[in-house]
């Protein structure tokens, strides 16, 4: 998939780019999110089971979820530090954006762990994107920044992401519980180690621009 040729920003994190065969995870400029805005205007879960704990804008009625949404992630790209980071990735497929896939980290320079959460557009699930789309992510993640541990979790109904999780070589690793839409549901959890991904390690995941973001999220760049 050839890499974006849009203009590099002055903030290094917004210039990350991860490329698959099949999906581009850009980083997530004012200008892809707009793009994204119809997407979710039309509804990116409209019918149970859900799949998002509280909050979440996602689940409100327009327009205050498309701006409940963009101020979402504004803040979030906002609040970055050596504690606490998430970088936000438009997915983007054949030039046109249909979904998000974020990675957080958490105490990384200590602990190497990092935590995933992802949407795509309805009109495109069902194909094998979110595995995709999490394949990218973690090879940013390991490959990339260093990780050591992969986390991700999910409501027990929520059958896509959980397949997801398993087919990659997560293992389960505990329950706990949250609330969705005000009702409490109970969560699987997973964890991934750098051993297990090495297993299914790809060779066709392109990074981009991952060495400036690193100062900016506080981890030291690999030794020589």
């Amino acid at each position: 998939m050839p890499t974006s040729v849009s203009p590099l920003s002055a903030y290094p994190p917004l210039n990350v780019q991860v490329h698959t065969p099949r999906l581009s995870l850009l980083g997530a400029t004012d200008e892809r999110l707009e793009r994204l805005v119809p997407t979710v205007r039309k509804g990116v879960v409209t019918q149970p089971p859900w799949p998002f704990d509280d909050p979440m804008s996602l689940y409100e009625d327009g327009p205050q979820r498309e701006w409940g949404w963009l101020q979402a992630v504004w803040r979030g790209r906002g609040r970055v530090s050596a504690s606490l980071w998430r970088l936000y990735f438009v997915v983007v497929i054949d030039g046109e954006p249909v979904g998000m896939q974020d990675l957080i980290g958490t105490d990384f320079a200590k602990f190497g762990t990092v935590t995933t959460f992802s949407w795509l557009s309805p009109e495109v699930r069902g194909g094998g994107l979110g595995k995709e789309m999490r394949q990218a992510v973690l090879h940013l993640a390991f490959d990339g920044l260093g990780a050591r541990e992969a986390n991700s979790d999910a409501f027990f109904d929520n059958r896509p992401s959980n397949r997801v999780s398993e087919a990659l070589g997560y293992v389960p690793n505990g329950v706990s519980w949250d609330t969705r839409r005000g009702e409490p549901a109970e969560i699987k959890q997973w964890r991934l180690t750098r051993e297990q991904w090495t297993k299914q390690r790809r060779d066709d995941i392109e990074l981009v621009a991952v060495g400036d973001c690193l100062p900016v999220l506080g981890i030291d760049p690999p030794r020589s």
